[in-house]
């Protein structure tokens, strides 16, 4: 079975991604955008849950014939969909879903497994986040894996990882946010600590994989010494990677007993650093260098708080936070968001706009860049999509196509490229296998 081509500097990388919800999701999606032919694995009765996440756009005329088989909602639940003529599309799967290929494939039966063991035949990488233990229980395990595929990558994705007390519980984002010190230090000191508006440790946590496939995929193929020739297994929690983001606060707590608080839009480390109001908004500023605060004081007409004992180097003004605050933001407060931003450029200072997601469509550094790139899609006609991030000089990443239906590539993945006899086709699409 051979990797389909595709533009990028992953193109010939396979990618069999049997996970569910974000974390996988996002880091075969970051995968798929440079090139990596990635098939998503999805149940046949009961599709990956992020294909019924709104914000949903409903087609015009439903196709009876695309309906995919969905699990009823859990007894109790409210069915999120909305009503209507057509069949309602997750934006969020359009999203996650882009550049996939899509196989329905039951892993619980001997049938299923067998069939996953094929796909993996020639694959790099297996991403999974089932519950630590049921893959092995599915006779899926690492150990497997590897004798049919010696140079295989497993990432496992679980909540806690695969070892620990915690680690056969389920765990989300959420907690993940909760117990790695970010949502304890996240919002205002007399607010109660606040969740990410995103969902970050799911994130976080996708593109440290990419990472470590990546520092794998190296280790397999060039080395020191040429390379391995092995594969191994990636154990990725969500908690870690948002945890490894908190940069000196270990090493702060370990040497000096010190517990960062809730500080708001100021930084423990610099200032002035915040988001000042202006007359119709916002705009944020950074200004912890020396000779960029003293561009700040220029700006607003205040030279001498380069004197000021309070605001004389960033260690006195992160200490003198809030005052030196109220002096930049009765400033800010008599001018517009556009002519606050003028004044403070003119004078070499470092500043922005506060955007929303309307703002960023009009704006021409977006536009001249182009991070947000047009694709045709079978359900909805044209959509909008963020383009792929970081940009390369010769190979660049694409966007192809929106998320898939729900196994709209098993005739294309089991028929065409993995041989499968139409007879036995048919057989394991009765029995529910496919």
């Amino acid at each position: 079975m051979t990797a389909r081509e595709r533009q990028g500097p992953l193109d010939g990388l396979r990618v069999v991604d049997c996970s569910g919800m974000i974390a996988g999701g996002f880091a075969t999606t970051q995968l798929a955008d440079f090139g990596a032919d990635v098939i998503k694995v999805e149940h046949p009765e009961g599709s990956d849950p992020l294909r019924e996440w709104p914000p949903y756009d409903e087609r015009e005329e439903p196709r009876p014939s695309e309906k995919s088989e969905e699990l009823p909602p859990s007894e109790g639940s409210e069915d999120p969909r909305p009503s209507g003529d057509g069949d309602p599309v997750s934006l969020w799967w359009k999203s996650i879903g882009r550049n996939k290929r899509c196989v329905t494939l039951d892993l619980s039966t001997a049938e299923g497994s067998a069939l996953l063991l094929d796909l993996l035949a020639d694959a790099d990488v297996l991403f999974e986040n089932f519950r630590p233990g049921t893959m092995e229980k599915w006779g899926l395990g690492p150990d497997r894996l590897h004798e049919e595929n010696s140079g295989l990558i497993v990432v496992r994705q679980s909540g806690y990882g695969q070892t620990g007390p915690r680690s056969q519980k389920p765990g989300f984002g959420t907690v993940a946010e909760g117990i790695t010190n970010w949502a304890h230090v996240n919002g205002f000191p007399d607010s109660k600590p606040l969740l990410p508006p995103i969902s970050l440790a799911d994130l976080t946590a996708a593109t440290f994989a990419v990472q470590g496939v990546m520092f794998a995929v190296f280790e397999r193929d060039v080395g020191r010494s040429g390379g391995s020739g092995e594969g191994q297994v990636i154990d990725m929690s969500l908690y870690e990677p948002l945890f490894r983001l908190f940069l000196s606060e270990v090493e702060a707590y370990d040497r000096l007993g010190e517990v960062r608080e809730r500080i708001g839009n100021h930084h423990e480390s610099a200032a002035p650093r915040n988001v000042y109001e202006t007359t119709d908004g916002y705009m944020t500023l950074s200004a912890s260098a020396q000779s960029i605060f003293e561009n700040v004081a220029e700006a607003i007409g205040r030279p001498e708080l380069v004197d000021d004992p309070r605001f004389a180097d960033n260690e006195s003004r992160v200490e003198h936070a809030d005052e030196l605050d109220d002096v930049i933001e009765a400033w800010t407060r008599e001018r517009s968001t556009e002519e606050a931003i003028e004044e403070m450029e003119a004078a070499d200072a470092i500043v922005g706009p506060v955007y929303d997601m309307a703002d960023i469509f009009e704006d021409e550094q977006y536009a001249a860049r182009n991070d947000i790139v047009e694709v045709e899609d079978d359900d909805l006609g044209t959509l909008k999509t963020p383009a792929p991030v970081p940009r390369f000089t010769r190979t660049p990443g694409a966007v192809e196509h929106a998320g898939p239906r729900h196994g709209q590539h098993n005739d294309e993945v089991f028929l065409d490229e993995l041989g499968l006899d139409e007879g036995e086709y048919d057989r394991l699409r009765d029995a529910g296998v496919i």
